[in-house]
């Protein structure tokens, strides 16, 4: 580059926070062995979604006991099914301090209507108290909180003899982030978020105690079809074998396979982990030497790795209406965008004005350290 561009552009300059870059060399090709045009119902389609759904659990370490589905409309889907199949026979404790938080609020609150529910809540940025979670009710909460780069430090608050389910939103936890599975008995995730997937399904993982909810409580409101896990009282196992609630996407599943089969070959687990955290802590650095970004998030014991907020701190900016702010942002970004750097670096449109860049574990670390050049110069091009 010449000028006061940067000499070094992101190779990949993906940094949304959901659907999320894909896996480092794929390309279009790793679809042409999808089950195209067959019915996910017979045999080679339910076999791709069984191996789907083992491959997931042993990636992730969930344990032998309990039982992985895949199920539609994606994160949302997997915890509104969740929260409408399960919830009712005890108070819930509903914990938010972002946006989807809020939205498991209004189902509890609002549309389910549960009976002494609590909610403890936070501005974005900080967490709610989290040790006022009552062992005998209910618990929703998000792991990973996507729209204020805030997260859970670890599963110690909620305790081992509870009488309630959990109830988690791991979406962009899950593959990045240590769950404390013996701590978690429904959580959810897509597949859009840390392994690069496509949009549309989520998954659902229940420990036994959450199987045990489902057979032994019928809600007093209907369900849809794409919500009922049992029959006859007992819990549908065909579903956690593949057997799926709706037709899903061959060709989203193929995509899927592929990022599994990635993840696999680096190393699983830990390797996804340790991506990450090299992700962050590059994009950290930079922040802690920047004059006008500071993270969203109040401690960094509670700090996300994957998706990153930061809140603009130059005084030219905070004097600013919130109005002007959100101009600002959109100003910034579409600058980044318009040099083909960085697409999608904007904030939530429910959060503070600020950015958002996502790290996880298919984005490389030479784009996060490519990237940080760029930020400081559209800055200055457009500083208000």
């Amino acid at each position: 580059m010449t000028g006061n561009h940067p000499a070094v552009r992101p190779a990949r300059p993906f940094f949304s926070s959901g659907p999320c870059a894909k896996r480092p060399g794929w390309t279009s090709e790793v679809l042409d062995t999808a089950l195209l045009s067959r019915s996910h119902r017979s045999d080679p389609g339910k076999a791709r979604l069984k191996d789907a759904i083992d491959r997931t659990k042993a990636l992730l370490g969930v344990p032998a006991d309990y039982r992985c589905a895949i199920v539609p409309a994606s994160d949302t889907g997997a915890m509104e099914l969740a929260m409408w199949s399960m919830l009712g026979p005890r108070p819930v404790d509903c914990f938010a301090w972002e946006s989807f938080g809020e939205d498991w609020i209004t189902d509890a609150v609002k549309q389910l209507k549960i009976k002494d529910s609590r909610v403890f809540k936070a501005a974005y940025g900080a967490l709610p108290d989290l040790k006022s979670a009552d062992p005998k009710h209910d618990t929703v909460f998000t792991w990973n909180g996507t729209t204020s780069g805030v997260r859970v430090p670890n599963a110690d608050w909620i305790a081992s003899a509870r009488e309630g389910i959990t109830i988690c939103d791991a979406t962009s936890a899950a593959f990045a982030m240590d769950l404390a599975w013996d701590k978690l008995d429904a959580t959810t995730f897509s597949w859009q978020k840390v392994l690069g997937g496509e949009a549309a399904h989520g998954m659902l993982v229940l420990s036994p105690r959450a199987v045990e909810r489902l057979e032994a409580y019928s809600p007093p409101w209907p369900l849809p079809k794409i919500f009922r896990l049992t029959k006859g009282g007992k819990l549908n196992e065909a579903v956690f074998q593949g057997e799926t609630l709706n037709t899903p996407s061959m060709l989203a599943l193929e995509d899927y396979l592929d990022a599994l089969t990635w993840a696999e070959g680096i190393g699983g687990l830990k390797a996804l982990q340790a991506r990450v955290a090299e992700n962050f802590t590059t994009l950290e650095a930079w922040v802690n030497d920047s004059d006008w970004v500071d993270f969203l998030s109040c401690d960094a014991a509670y700090r996300s790795n994957t998706s990153v907020c930061l809140k603009i701190v130059d005084p030219s900016f905070t004097s600013l209406s919130e109005d002007a702010r959100h101009d600002a942002v959109k100003n910034f970004a579409g600058l980044l965008e318009a040099e083909a750097v960085a697409f999608d670096v904007a904030g939530h449109r429910n959060a503070p004005p600020g950015l958002r860049i996502w790290c996880g574990a298919t984005v490389e670390r030479a784009d996060i350290a490519a990237l940080t050049p760029w930020l400081d110069w559209a800055w200055k091009e457009t500083r208000p």
